[in-house]
C-alpha cells in the first residue's frame, strides 16, 4: 500500500480505477477498508479511486496530538496536491462527510462535485449519537474484549433487516480488525466532531451536493440528513430501512447514485 507524504505527515492510500478522480473520506474510527469491495468495484468503473486512512488511521503515521475537522480538511487538501489532482469528485461519509464540508467550503475550486454520506453539520437541530447507543459503545471499547466491540460495530452500524441474515457478519468482522483502529486516536476524532459546526455556512457551498442518509440510522439520526440538505440546499437520497453503512447494505444502489450525480457534473 503506498504513502505520501503530507506536512511532514505518511499517508497511506490506494488507487485504482478509470476515469475522473473520486476522492473517498471514511469516517470515525473507519479505515479505507471500510468501503467494501462490492461498493468500490463498482466505483471503480466510472472513477480513478483514491481511499485513502485519515490521520492516525490504519497505515497512515499514528495521530499524537489533539486535531480539529479543519485539520483533517487540511490533510485532504494535501493530499490531493501530492497526489497532483487538480480537481476530484468528493464522496464522503460521516465524520469524513464533515472534512468534506471544511474542504469544499474553504477550497471549491478542487471539489468537483460532493456527495455527502450519513454525516452532520452541527448547529441547532442537529443530533449526535443518543446517550445509551454512545455509552454502550463506549463500555465496549473499554472492555478491551475485541469482539465485543466488533458486535457492538455491527449492531450500530448495520440496520435489523441487514443483521437478519448472520452470514453478513463475518465479512464485517473481517474489515473492521484486519486493521484495528487506535483508541487514542478515535478519542481524538470524538473530539474533533465535538467542536465542528458548518451549519451558518452551508448555505455557502459551491460544488454541486447530493446528501444521501439511511432512514435507521443510530450513528448519526436521519435528522442530521435532512438538516444538511435544507441548509445547503441540496438534493438528499432517504434509503428508507437502512443504517449508517449503507454503501455496505446496499452497494450497488450506492453506487448508481453517486455515479449519475458526478456524471451529471460532468
Amino acid at each position: 500500500m503506498p504513502s505520501v507524504e503530507v506536512s511532514d505527515r505518511s499517508f497511506s492510500y490506494v488507487r485504482k480505477g478509470e476515469g475522473e478522480p473520486l476522492l473517498l473520506i471514511q469516517g470515525m474510527s473507519a479505515t479505507h477498508l471500510a468501503w467494501g469491495r462490492p461498493f468500490l468495484s463498482r466505483l471503480e468503473e466510472c472513477f480513478d479511486c483514491i481511499a485513502f486512512d485519515n490521520r492516525g488511521m490504519g497505515r497512515s503515521e499514528p495521530a499524537t496530538e489533539q486535531f480539529t475537522i479543519s485539520d483533517l480538511a487540511a490533510d485532504t487538501l494535501g493530499l490531493l496536491d501530492a497526489l497532483e489532482v487538480e480537481q476530484a469528485h468528493v464522496l464522503a461519509i460521516s465524520m469524513g462527510g464533515m472534512v468534506a464540508q471544511e474542504l469544499a467550503l474553504r477550497h471549491a475550486n478542487r471539489v468537483r462535485s460532493l456527495t455527502l454520506g450519513a454525516t452532520y453539520c452541527g448547529g441547532p437541530g442537529s443530533r449526535l449519537m443518543d446517550p445509551a447507543d454512545f455509552g454502550g459503545l463506549v463500555e465496549a471499547m473499554a472492555s478491551g474484549d475485541r469482539d465485543r466491540v466488533v458486535r457492538a460495530m455491527w449492531e450500530l452500524n448495520l440496520s435489523p433487516a441487514f443483521r437478519e441474515d448472520e452470514s453478513r457478519f463475518g465479512a464485517f468482522a473481517e474489515m473492521a480488525t484486519a486493521l484495528p483502529s487506535r483508541r487514542e486516536t478515535v478519542r481524538f476524532q470524538m473530539q474533533a466532531i465535538a467542536g465542528h459546526d458548518t451549519s451558518a455556512r452551508l448555505a455557502e457551498l459551491e460544488p454541486p451536493t447530493l446528501v444521501v442518509h439511511g432512514t435507521e440510522d443510530r450513528v448519526l439520526n436521519v435528522v442530521n440528513g435532512r438538516l444538511v440538505a435544507s441548509l445547503i440546499p441540496a438534493r438528499i437520497e432517504l434509503l428508507e430501512g437502512v443504517g449508517h453503512m449503507f454503501w455496505w447494505e446496499q452497494p450497488q444502489r450506492s453506487a448508481a447514485l453517486l455515479c449519475d450525480h458526478a456524471m451529471a457534473r460532468a
